[in-house]
């Protein structure tokens, strides 16, 4: 297969590794089984970037593998994409989790207080309805009226 880039989109493809490959190893470093999956073609797509006009957007590690240059990896757009799908990840785990627990709560809370008496609303819709209290609460008031309780002393 032959496929050709110009400089431009070339260097939007090294954006787009750059990025995928900062997901992949972002919290657990190179050695994972998935940086390792993805490490030989990050490592040939920027062995061309020379050729395809991009030298500036690479960069030798002293051990001879290439890495995304500052250029590339500091340039504002890619700190924006980055900030914004960690701010995501974190408020879409963060309702998801306070959802389950809810939902886990309140089913505990009814098995003991109607046992077998009343049937308990879906799972699915039960957890959408918490979760869009949750999207409310947050949106309009971010993290101000969160309390963490330590050992259930505040």
């Amino acid at each position: 297969m032959k496929v050709s880039f110009t400089a431009k989109e070339y260097r939007q493809l090294l954006e787009l590794v750059h990025l995928g490959m900062w997901v992949v190893t972002g919290y657990q470093g190179e050695e994972t089984a998935a940086a390792k999956r993805y490490f030989d073609l990050d490592q040939r797509l920027m062995q061309l970037a020379t050729d395809m006009g991009c030298a500036d957007a690479v960069e030798e590690r002293s051990d001879g593998t290439l890495q995304p240059a500052p250029k590339l990896a500091e340039e504002e757009r890619m700190k924006d994409i980055q900030l914004d799908f960690q701010n995501d990840a974190f408020w879409h785990e963060f309702v998801q989790r306070l959802a389950d627990r809810d939902h886990a709560g309140a089913a505990a809370k009814r098995a003991i207080e109607t046992p077998g008496v009343e049937p308990p609303p879906s799972a699915e819709d039960e957890l959408k309805k918490i979760e869009e209290r949750y999207w409310a609460e947050f949106e309009k008031n971010d993290l101000a009226n969160v309390v963490v309780l330590r050992g259930g002393r505040g």
